[in-house]
């Protein structure tokens, strides 16, 4: 059985898997970035959680963000599902209209080398959804 998605349990398995990947960590050496993620229409109503990256560390929480965020990630449950199972980009996902971006774009353009050592970070992590 794994972690329920979303919940405070799988943002502390995300934070330690992604922390204990040395190639993501290589990747988020030189960059710091705040991210606010909206899920909407899952099985508990809207969802939100935040993301940081700081001194090749990643920190994760449900709720709100505490304090600015660069940019605001607006997705539908099912999106963020397909994100977190690999089985669709971010990028397709933005393209497409199923993930909205509200702040700045650019710093998420940024953060695409981090992102993409992701999948390979969470491979092992048993969610359920």
């Amino acid at each position: 059985m794994g972690v329920k998605f979303l919940s405070e349990e799988w943002a502390a398995s995300v934070q330690a898997a992604l922390n204990a990947n040395e190639a993501f960590r290589s990747q988020a050496t030189s960059t710091t970035a705040s991210v606010q993620q909206i899920v909407q229409g899952g099985p508990e109503g809207e969802q939100r959680y935040w993301f940081k990256l700081e001194g090749a560390e990643a920190h994760l929480g449900t709720g709100d963000a505490q304090g600015p965020v660069d940019a605001t990630i607006t997705q539908d449950y099912e999106t963020a599902v397909g994100l977190m199972k690999n089985e669709v980009s971010g990028m397709a996902a933005y393209m497409s209209g199923k993930l909205r971006v509200s702040g700045d774009l650019m710093k998420l353009m940024q953060l695409q080398g981090v992102l993409a050592q992701m999948p390979v970070a969470l491979k092992d992590l048993e969610v359920d959804y």
